[in-house]
């Protein structure tokens, strides 16, 4: 049975198989390894994804999402026009894309798949991770730190590789730093640190904010009065961005309010110096994280051999100098930053089949965040509730079991509500609660009575909790459920068939859709003549699409293609490129 890896990303995902001894992306359907993680909804309930809901998103923002991986574990949802999604479901028609992808590509059914996550997500986000492969009609078998993903690409390719090694993974949305020994084919995680929510986004949301001052505009404004101007503007800083690695000054166009950009419309050129003191508050946030790691590490920098890149956003001229002169050394990357952590993704997936490329490779993978339990302090002669005691502590080596022994706080006390907490705060409260549970059969008796409680955690990130009321008594394990709603498993089952009924369109088509929001989109940038030309085509284009004769399409995107080449816009097909 071939297992996927995928890596599920905040602004792009991609998945990978392991074939051949050795791991290969996959191409979607526009023959491209990335697929922007973008869902589009339109006006008839169909939805798109990737590329096409990239290009529907610069014109209609109000009903498209991106960035939704940042809302993974929380119960908020995003408004697609009339219909609203949670993260789980949205990720989960990223999911099914993907699947689809690799299904055409091996010529054979997939159901099984190695998700990767940063590895600061708490247990909920990794839930969340796990119920949207579930949703895609995806078992997951393993979820996996991005970091670590990325280490396994390295280590693979390299098996005589001795060093520690520092991974910097700066992706659309999050920052994690992970530290690691690599010796005798074997990948060690020492520490890992990081923020859920910085990323390559934030740095093109502060570009924008910027720009937009300049012109005495404030981003919430605009955000609210003209969404088509900052979603415009959003692509054209994102596409400048990445730009000072080669030049030293960079210009951006602001587009009208209805989001057109015409040629009265005056660029803003910015100077890469400018760029830099913009995004030093965004860069300063990498360094208590990468601080921390090493700390928990016990190393100083000097005995750190290589720090490696991973990410799209890593290569921003601007991350990469500040990282050499804080860090005292120049990151590598000797692979693609956006693709390695879906290459390691395979090699986790050929890890778990037990295959005979990588029989020799060890991995060990570290507890990202502190468990566990709220519990009463004796303060003054009384029990005040309220504090966090440990029981596995972070960057402890997985999988691990830990036990601690607790006792009642009352006489004949038989019942205790276990809260189970994540997080490093001394109070509870201050910490990411999972869950709860309700221990009963307690033996009646003085104040006092001990019992003990056991924490099990799985390099998935699967918390088993079981407590031990009494010697020689069976172990009372429970399901842990969020005192929040979550789904059930008959609501996982609805939720299954919800999200099957919405019709995709077909997959021999996406190429065709790309091919209109692009028009669609050039269009609000062309002169009066030249857009009453394109409307006109794409008018009969879309006639073609829905027509079902095969020649009337073939003549109807014939006549765009040459039209676009003959004003200096061509266009390339993703099947010929």
């Amino acid at each position: 049975m071939t297992i996927l890896g995928i890596d599920l990303g905040t602004t792009n995902s991609l998945c990978a198989v392991f074939e051949r001894d050795r791991p290969v992306l996959i191409p979607n359907a526009h023959r491209r390894f990335l697929t922007p993680s973008v869902v589009a909804r339109l006006d008839d309930g169909q939805i798109l994804v990737g590329d096409a809901a990239k290009e529907w998103r610069v014109t209609h923002p109000e009903l498209c999402a991106s960035r939704f991986k940042r809302l993974m574990g929380t119960q908020e949802s995003l408004p697609l026009g009339k219909q609203s999604f949670t993260a789980p479901e949205l990720s989960s028609f990223v999911l099914r894309s993907l699947k689809a992808d690799a299904e055409k590509y091996l010529g054979k059914e997939v159901l099984k798949a190695v998700i990767t996550v940063p590895a600061y997500f708490n247990d909920l986000q990794r839930r969340a991770t796990r119920l949207a492969g579930e949703l895609a009609g995806l078992d997951v078998v393993r979820v996996i730190n991005e970091p670590t993903a990325a280490a396994l690409t390295y280590g693979f390719h390299d098996r005589d590789l001795r060093k520690k090694l520092m991974v910097i993974d700066l992706g659309g949305g999050t920052f994690d730093v992970t530290i690691m020994e690599v010796f005798e084919r074997m990948l060690e995680i020492v520490a890992t640190a990081g923020e859920s929510m910085l990323g390559g986004e934030d740095f093109t949301d502060r570009m924008a904010a910027n720009i937009l001052r300049k012109y005495n505009k404030q981003l919430e404004f605009v955000e609210l009065k003209y969404p088509l101007q900052l979603a415009r503007l959003k692509q054209k800083c994102e596409e400048s961005k990445v730009k000072f690695l080669e030049h030293e000054t960079v210009e951006v166009v602001l587009p009208k309010e209805n989001g057109d950009i015409t040629s009265d419309c005056a660029p803003v050129v910015i100077a890469r110096q400018e760029f830099e003191d913009w995004m030093k508050p965004l860069l300063q946030r990498l360094m208590p994280p990468i601080e921390r790691a090493m700390r928990d590490a016990g190393l100083g920098m000097n005995e750190i051999d290589d720090v490696l890149l991973v990410g799209g956003a890593t290569r921003m001229a601007c991350l990469r100098s500040f990282l050499s002169d804080m860090l005292h050394r120049e990151p590598q990357c000797e692979f693609n930053p956006d693709e390695v952590v879906a290459l390691g993704a395979a090699v986790q997936a050929a890890l778990i089949e037990n295959n005979a490329a990588v029989e020799d490779m060890v991995l060990t993978d570290v507890c990202p965040h502190t468990l566990g339990i709220e519990v009463s302090k004796q303060l003054g002669g009384q029990f005040v509730p309220g504090y966090f005691e440990p029981i596995i502590h972070r960057n402890t080596t997985i999988p691990v079991s830990k036990e601690k022994t607790f006792t009642t706080i009352g006489a004949n006390q038989s019942e205790v509500l276990l809260r189970v907490y994540q997080g490093e705060g001394r109070r509870a409260e201050d910490n990411l609660l999972l869950g709860e549970l309700q221990i009963k059969e307690i033996p009646r008796g003085q104040a006092g009575s001990p019992f003990d409680v056991r924490f099990s955690y799985d390099p998935s990130g699967i918390l088993e909790v079981e407590v031990i009321v009494a010697p020689n008594a069976q172990p009372q394990r429970a399901v842990i459920t969020h005192p929040e709603k979550h789904l059930s498993a008959k609501e996982v089952a609805e939720t299954v068939r919800k999200l099957q009924k919405i019709k995709f369109y077909p997959r021999d088509q996406l190429e065709n859709q790309l091919l209109l929001r692009y028009c669609e989109r050039l269009l609000g940038e062309l002169p009066v003549d030249l857009r009453e030309d394109l409307d006109s085509l794409l008018d009969l284009f879309e006639h073609g699409l829905r027509s079902g004769d095969p020649s009337m399409f073939a003549e109807s995107k014939t006549h765009l293609e040459v039209w676009l080449s003959s004003h200096g816009f061509p266009y390339e097909d993703p099947k010929e490129g």
